[in-house]
């Protein structure tokens, strides 16, 4: 499954809000320093959709706050 991700970090309460099926809004208590925010994402999706961790990659958007983001089952 793929995901379109908005990221915004420096949040005081951490979560997804999702807009559509593939859509979705992640609020991200981490910076987006050294890959701190990423991080942070990644396990909050694994979490969410109850998969390792290895099992979610970044696509595209690395250092972009809209991410596309693959989540395996």
């Amino acid at each position: 499954m793929k995901l379109i991700i908005k990221v915004k970090p420096n949040n005081k309460r951490p979560g997804l809000e999702f807009l559509s099926e593939t859509e979705c809004i992640a609020h991200i208590k981490s910076p987006p320093v050294d890959g701190k925010a990423n991080d942070e994402l990644i396990t909050l999706l694994s979490k969410h959709f109850q998969v390792p961790k290895n099992n979610i990659e970044i696509l595209s958007g690395l250092t972009s706050k809209s991410k596309i983001v693959s989540v395996l089952p």
